[in-house]
């Protein structure tokens, strides 16, 4: 597979973002100006020693920044700005997620990601303003996501779990179990509210937009495929943002190998066989909202 080297100044801005390193930083310890930097991240071919030492100060392999193979990613921040930039040339793009799907998720829904995601920092003060700027680095890219896919309308398949649903609405949008009832009740009614967001996108049938409610068991770790004018892109990843988000801990995959690809298509087709869509998916919503 040929070497994309757009493809390659993406992953150096997505990794040059986890880093928590300014720009500044990275080229002084290069040796190199600000713009230099700036140049790669936007394609221009850099020299291999100048790459090998990039991936040292970034705690990445030079396979994966040139994106041989698999890219694997431990971080949140690398991961969703990596969503972004595929997202921008996406045509169609298939989501196995949570109960909460980000980019068809509501406007409220984005102004309680914050206060979730913060629940979830860390105690420890050492740990804790680091997770505070990767949180404010997220939602800045969650933003610029919603606005491209909103401004671009790709079409998108949204496969989500019936157990995971009816969980949501149990729990309620909580980033932790130990909150006050008051603060748990005002969240169980903006899971609710989420969920009554959703059955309006079912009912609605939007161009583009197709969703699909399966009825057992689903995958933990969500993936979801991408396809773009020349390729396809797979990426599974355990970060998620709905109740109970996940930002801290795990490792993320991106893949444009054949295999993968046919093996998760061939499972989300299977699932969006067996899926409850249009008149049956909204039945089942309305039958969970209609419960005390």
């Amino acid at each position: 597979m040929a070497l994309r080297f757009d493809d390659i100044g993406h992953r150096l801005r997505a990794f040059r973002l986890a880093s928590g390193l300014s720009a500044e930083e990275i080229a002084r310890r290069l040796g190199i100006s600000r713009a230099a930097l700036y140049r790669f991240e936007k394609g221009e071919l850099a020299k291999i020693d100048t790459l090998e030492k990039l991936s040292d100060l970034l705690g990445v392999s030079v396979p994966t920044l040139l994106g041989v193979g698999v890219e694997y990613i431990g971080s949140a921040v690398a991961y969703f700005e990596r969503m972004r930039q595929i997202e921008e040339t996406a045509e169609h793009i298939v989501v196995l997620a949570g109960p909460i799907s980000y980019l068809l998720a509501s406007d409220a829904f984005d102004q309680t990601l914050a206060d979730l995601l913060r629940e979830n920092l860390p105690a420890a003060p050492s740990e804790k303003a680091r997770a505070a700027k990767d949180i404010e680095d997220i939602l800045n890219i969650l933003r610029d996501r919603k606005a491209t896919y909103r401004r671009r309308q790709p079409a998108v398949v949204n496969l989500i779990s019936a157990a995971e649903i009816e969980r949501f609405l149990r729990s309620g949008l909580i980033g932790r179990d130990d909150l006050p009832e008051r603060v748990g009740r005002a969240r169980r009614a903006l899971a609710r509210e989420e969920l009554e967001h959703f059955l309006r996108v079912i009912e609605e049938q939007p161009m583009g937009v197709q969703i699909g409610i399966v009825p057992d068991t689903l995958p933990h770790a969500s993936f979801q495929i991408f396809r773009q004018p020349d390729r396809q892109v797979l990426s599974l990843s355990p970060f998620r943002l709905g109740s109970q988000p996940n930002v801290r801990v795990g490792v993320a995959m991106i893949t444009s190998a054949p295999e993968a690809l046919a093996l998760h298509q061939k499972a989300a087709d299977e699932m969006w066989r067996r899926a409850w869509k249009g008149s049956a998916a909204a039945k089942f919503l309305r039958g969970l909202l209609q419960q005390p």
